[in-house]
């Protein structure tokens, strides 16, 4: 493992960000928690479960523990609207929904 830190690790998320997808995203996220700024691209999500979100929570706390910024390249609908069912909006820091 070792090796410099990375300045910025760029993470996007499947378009299938469902439980089978859970373990390759995890592995992406935990190397990124090298970097000192850590950009994540949900634009491309179409699907998104409880599992991968829940995931996404817990690298948030991580990264901040870390001391890492962490800041979202863009989020999409469904990825928006899931975290919002769930009241996750706030927890993932996303950016404010923009109107279709």
């Amino acid at each position: 493992m070792g090796g410099k830190s990375k300045s910025e690790a760029r993470v996007s998320m499947p378009a299938d960000c469902r439980i089978a997808e859970v373990g390759v995203l995890y592995t992406q996220l935990r190397g990124a928690l090298e970097s000192s700024q850590i950009v994540l691209d949900g634009t491309t999500v179409d699907r998104v479960d409880t599992a991968a979100l829940q995931l996404l929570v817990v690298f948030q706390r991580e990264a901040k523990q870390r001391e890492r910024q962490l800041q979202w390249a863009g989020v999409s609908a469904p990825l928006y609207d899931a975290a919002s069912q769930l009241g996750l909006t706030e927890a993932l820091a996303l950016p404010a929904k923009k109107p279709a």
